[in-house]
This record gives C-alpha cells, structure tokens and sequence, in this order.
C-alpha cells in the first residue's frame, strides 16, 4: 500500500476516498491535536506536494476547505498559517466600504487599474477551489475621498456565476451590487481576517504614498447562501484617513446587564 504521512494523518491512494480529502483531514488531525499550534507557518506548497506525493492542485483543493472552515489562513507573499485561536469570530453585518460611505454621507470616486481575467493561483485558487491555473475574474479598484486615495481593492469572483462581468463599469457600480442585483445571487456570509502591514511598493504607487508606510489590511472570503465561495478579496486600507469601525451584536440581549 502507497502511504505518505503527513503528521498524525496519512494520505494514502489504496483507501478508495479522494486524495484531497484525505489530506484535509490529515491537517485537520495536526491541527487539533495541537501538533500545529496557531499562527504555525505550513511548509511551501511545492515542497509539501512533494512530501505528500500529489499535485500541487490536489494539494490546494485539500488546504482550501481548511481555508473555508477557519482553521487555516494565506497571507499574500508569506504563505499559509493555522489561524489564530482567539475565539469564535464575533457576528457583524456584511457591508462593503461603499456602501459604509454611502451611509456616511461621504463622497467616494473609485479608479479602475485592472478588470478582466486571470490565471487562478495559490491563495485565490484555495479560496474559491479553483484548480491551478483555472480562469478567475478580477478586478483592482482604488477608492479615494478628497482627501486623497484610502483604500486599493483586489476582488477576485468566480467566473461561472457572473457571465459578461467583466463588461461593467466598476467605477460607477459596486461589485456586490452587481453580484446580487443583476445576476440574481444572494451573498449571505463572508470571513475577514485583519492585520497591519507596511506598504510594498506597488501597493504605495497605487495609493499615492511611500513605500513603507503602516496600512490596515484585509483578506476577505464571500459565500453564497448554499455555502459556495463566490468572492475573494485583499484590501489595504491608509488608516490615517479612514478607521474601520465594526458594529458587532450580542446573540441573545440580556434583560439584567
């Protein structure tokens, strides 16, 4: 029998069930028996297609429901991490940054820098489990107040629910507008996973500011109602002229607080 440990799990092609699967449930094995504590960084996906014996697409399509279920997170240019164990993420309502400006009153202009389609890799694929290499619409928008530019968006969706996409105007519509309005789809839930980082140099070009400088960032993964990833996004944010603010709810209100 062809086996390949991976930790406490193995991955084994002779046992009838899907390799993707398997190795899902291997990492999910590390992970909660505290092999791989939070924040541990996953070897690169060559190396750990190599070990395992699969391609790096079978790998990504395993990874990608650990990616959908919380316990693993990709950062773009640093790898895939075992998500932080800082509680349940707390409930919040759904709203984009345009639409968050409009209640505001605020007047926002966006600039389009890229719109069409693109290969699918790495931490896109994983997210919307695509396969390597598969078509993925995207779309990079800068939004900016008149105070200068405060937010770049990268937005990544699926191409099969939204045929013709790439066809709009996303410097007047908003992408979940478009989404829900004019394709019918009903977006129910997403996760967002903040950070800070520093400004790169294509990301500062973008937003009109030095390289280096400290940025809120944002990675966000949009389901549909049946539970499909419809979206994947990267946001940085110049916190010196925009502040996040999250309105969160209790469950159940208590009547003797």
């Amino acid at each position: 029998m062809a086996t390949f440990e991976l930790g406490r799990g193995s991955v084994s092609r002779d046992t009838g069930e899907a390799l993707h699967a398997q190795i899902a449930d291997a990492v999910r094995l590390r992970i909660r028996s505290g092999e791989w504590p939070p924040g541990h960084r996953l070897r690169p996906e060559p190396e750990l297609a190599k070990e395992i014996g699969v391609s790096r697409g079978t790998l990504r399509r395993g990874l990608s429901e650990l990616i959908a279920d919380g316990l693993l997170t990709q950062v773009p240019g640093r790898g895939t991490f075992v998500a932080g164990a800082a509680g349940p993420p707390m409930p919040q309502l759904l709203s984009t940054l345009a639409e968050d400006f409009a209640d505001q009153g605020a007047e926002v202009s966006t600039e389009v820098l890229e719109i069409g389609y693109a290969e699918a890799h790495d931490d896109v694929a994983a997210s919307l489990r695509l396969d390597d290499g598969e078509q993925v619409f995207r779309l990079v928008r800068v939004r900016r107040t008149a105070e200068g530019s405060i937010a770049l968006l990268h937005n990544y969706v699926t191409p099969a629910v939204a045929p013709g996409i790439e066809d709009i105007d996303f410097a007047e519509a908003t992408l979940f507008g478009v989404l829900e309005d004019r394709y019918g789809l009903t977006i129910d839930n997403a996760r967002r996973r903040f950070s800070a980082v520093s400004a790169d140099s294509g990301t500062a070009e973008a937003l009109g500011i030095e390289a280096g400088t400290a940025l809120q960032y944002f990675e966000q993964l949009t389901f549909l109602e049946d539970g499909r990833p419809i979206e994947y996004s990267h946001v940085w944010i110049d916190s010196r002229r925009l502040s996040v603010v999250v309105n969160v709810f209790r469950r159940h209100q208590r009547r003797d607080a």
